[in-house]
């Protein structure tokens, strides 16, 4: 590893416009609310791009060709942080070819999404307090990819969890967004027991908690257990799928769309949501160990998907249904990951990264145009009146349903092969990934006609306000609109690849260093073959699916009022399979009269008696002791003398 400034400078750039705007500004404006958009967004806009800047930089540094076994890497070791007997955890960042890719989306992406907060929170009181959350937001992902320990990724893991409630909970005032912002907190506690639990594990086997140092001894043929290694594997996908909100701690990603929209897209596209992912493509000898584990994920993967994306063809809030795109496009990476395919996984999230991030940012342009109304049953023929939020959300939804040349495409593509073309892969895994598919092109066509097509509903009040995004978030728009067209191309299939002059598959020949290639057990024709099949499908079902969405809810917006058969599929998909309320069933409500016995019952009857006794013991001795003061200096005199007597009695008899 080469010691380099970098690592460091990228991790502190945006701390600084944290501290900037959270302390420096209020003391020059003498308070939060007197800073502007413009002010505030500038600062930390800068702060998060120059670490871009400083990113490419970095990740030019460790490209080229590499030799066997080699695994190019800048690092900075800043000091030594914790020494507990023989436990050392050293400070230590570390950018090599998988956080390098991680990097370059939290600061590339994160710095279009500050770029567009600036016109988007223009109007708001307070953004010096919101620019500060977003810089510190990056800062705690960044520390999260480049910590090149597992103390230190999990600080920067529980990092995320803080600024997740803070952006969130943003608007704190209204009560439900409070509420949202401590659901997401509370929710991530409960992977985060499982992670720590991991990572005991993991130091109790290996001796040591240095990522680099764990490959290396599970590489030199350190003895695991298979029992062990998926309980350790286990306990670190509890933490991932409270991160990555999946079954059964996916609950909080929908109510994180309570904060300002601009946080929507920098939870679920390029920072936090992803951080299961990465631990796990990170950590990836470990989890090779365990068949057991990797089914699991794989399951619970595609689970998620399939769930979520019944959902998001029930909703009527064009947040939400983004939401649960977002959970159902993460139990895609579970899949990958689960199957073995972690290069796919990581190419989906950078494909997600692009295009999720651009549906959300335009999700908010529509929501900024028509007044913060976010029902799309109540917007419709928004077309020309806001053109280019149209045609910037036609190609993310082209890309998230996978239509030719659109960058989810390829990476979708790959992942469903994969689940039948490895040999962790099973079938059943290949037709819950297919209908996750076909459902994803079908909900993104019908949010896409809703709000665009067919009769304009708006109330007349926000029809007469309605008016394009100023420059500041289209332009976030258009960039995020090419990466989502062309980013793709970072992954041509081996196919396309043969037919194209044998063009190679840049990001799996990038992250080879880092991650295994898994063996493919075909070659040659017949991995051309059963890939062309799998191709040909996948656009057949991306076009009709998404052909059929996009005609069907111009003006009818359940699946009911096409099937009536559907009608108690439709109210359940509506009610989210009621998993808030079976858990406010089966949680909060047991936790609530616990709560109540023990304040009234235990607290008052027990605990308020125990404490009040001691107080009336004192108090009766009080006044029993009371009448011996009479006030009568013979009586006092009388009382020293029999005292004094007794003393030198019992001095007479102890003395020998």
């Amino acid at each position: 590893m080469t010691e380099s400034i970098l690592p460091l400078l990228i991790l502190l750039l945006p701390l600084i416009g944290f501290l900037l705007n959270g302390v420096v500004l209020p003391l020059v404006h003498r308070g939060f609310s007197k800073a502007s958009a413009q002010e505030a967004g500038i600062v930390a806009t800068l702060a998060i791009a120059t670490s871009f800047v400083l990113a490419v930089v970095s990740v030019s540094g460790i490209s080229g060709p590499v030799g066997h076994g080699e695994n190019p890497a800048v690092g900075s070791f800043v000091y030594q942080w914790l020494e507990i007997g023989n436990l050392q955890i050293p400070f230590e960042l570390r950018i090599d070819r998988l956080s390098g890719v991680l990097v370059l989306i939290i600061t590339g992406v994160g710095s279009l999404i500050h770029l567009y907060s600036i016109g988007y929170m223009s109007h708001e009181k307070c953004v010096g307090r919101y620019f500060s959350y977003l810089n510190l937001f990056c800062f705690a992902m960044l520390l999260l990819v480049m910590g090149n320990n597992l103390p230190l990724l999990f600080f920067g893991w529980e990092g995320v969890g803080l600024c997740s409630y803070l952006l969130i909970g943003f608007w704190y005032a209204d009560t439900e967004k409070a509420n949202a912002g401590k659901k997401a907190f509370i929710v991530n506690r409960i992977g985060d027991l499982g992670f720590l639990i991991g990572m005991f594990l993991i130091y109790k086997t290996f001796g040591t908690l240095t990522i680099t140092e764990i490959g290396q001894a599970i590489a030199s043929g350190t003895i695991l257990s298979t029992g062990l290694a998926t309980g350790i594997c286990l306990a670190l996908f509890v933490g991932a799928t409270g991160k990555s909100a999946q079954i059964p701690l996916f609950v909080w990603l929908p109510d994180a769309m309570s904060g300002p929209t601009p946080v929507s897209a920098l939870i679920h596209a390029a920072t936090m949501v992803t951080a299961g992912v990465y631990m796990i493509a990170r950590l990836n000898p470990l989890f090779d160990l365990s068949p057991m584990a990797m089914s699991v994920i794989a399951n619970v993967g595609a689970f998620t998907a399939l769930m979520a994306g019944t959902i998001a063809i029930a909703q009527k809030d064009i947040k939400k249904v983004l939401a649960y795109s977002t959970v159902s496009q993460l139990g895609f990476m579970f899949l990958a990951c689960g199957v073995g395919a972690y290069q796919t996984a990581v190419f989906h999230l950078m494909t997600h990264a692009f295009f999720k991030a651009l549906l959300f940012l335009g999700s908010g342009s529509v929501i900024h145009a028509c007044s913060g109304e976010q029902d799309m049953t109540k917007m419709g023929g928004l077309k020309k009146h806001l053109p280019h939020t149209y045609l910037t959300m036609l190609v993310g939804s082209l890309a998230i349903s996978g239509i030719p040349i659109f960058s989810g495409f390829f990476s979708k593509d790959e992942i469903l092969y994969s689940t039948i073309a490895l040999p962790a892969g099973q079938s059943h895994l290949f037709i819950i990934g297919v209908i996750t598919a076909a459902l994803t092109a079908i909900y993104t066509g019908r949010m896409l006609a809703i709000t665009f097509f067919g009769s304009e509903r708006l109330e007349h009040e926000k029809l007469h306000h309605l008016h394009e995004s100023p420059a500041t978030m289209l332009v976030p728009l258009y960039v995020l609109a090419i990466l989502a067209t062309f980013g793709g191309l970072l992954g041509i299939p081996h196919l396309l690849g043969g037919f194209l002059g044998h063009l190679p598959h840049v990001l799996s020949g990038w992250l080879d260093p880092v991650i295994h290639t898994p063996h493919l057990p075909l070659v040659g024709i017949q991995l051309s073959l059963h890939e062309g099949v799998v191709m040909v499908g996948s656009i057949i079902l991306a076009v009709g699916c998404f052909s059929l969405g996009f005609r069907a809810f111009r003006e009818k917006f359940n699946v009911s009022q096409f099937i009536p058969s559907f009608t108690g599929a439709q109210k359940l998909w509506e009610n989210k399979y009621y998993v808030d309320e079976i858990y406010h069933t089966i949680v909060v409500v047991p936790l609530r009269a616990l709560a109540d016995f023990s304040a009234n019952i235990i607290d008052k009857l027990v605990i308020d008696n125990i404490v009040l006794s001691f107080g009336r013991a004192t108090r009766d001795l009080g006044k029993r002791m009371r009448v011996i003061q009479t006030g009568d200096i013979q009586t006092y005199a009388l009382g020293l003398a029999i005292g004094l007597i007794t003393l030198l009695w019992m001095g007479h008899k102890l003395l020998p």
